[in-house]
């Protein structure tokens, strides 16, 4: 959630012709990640969390590219890029281990 909420604030200040590109791409792929998280926690099945929880990780790692062009095109300061990429791979080393500890055992 938090960094959805960042990514709502930084979007925030990008110029108005980004509107219906980098900001919505940025800010559909921000949300999708809480919320694939939680439709996959009701699903039935660890199996089926596991493969929302893969959908999650794609998102945070396509919303990692999308802030790396923001700040290589100047729309966001370095420090904000260093902030929000780190909470991002937090959130994948993360997600990655949740999704580890729904694999059966072999």
């Amino acid at each position: 959630m938090l960094i959805t909420k960042l990514t709502y604030q930084c979007c925030a200040n990008f110029p108005s012709d980004e509107r219906f590109g980098l900001t919505s791409q940025m800010r559909r792929a921000a949300v999708s990640i809480p919320s694939n998280i939680a439709e996959g926690a009701g699903r039935g099945s660890a199996k089926d969390f596991s493969q929302f929880l893969s959908v999650a990780t794609g998102s945070a790692y396509e919303l990692e590219t999308q802030f790396i062009l923001a700040a290589d095109f100047g729309y966001i300061r370095e420090e904000q890029l260093q902030v929000v990429t780190a909470e991002l791979s937090e959130l994948q080393r993360m997600l990655y281990g949740f999704q580890k500890s729904l694999q059966p055992e072999n």
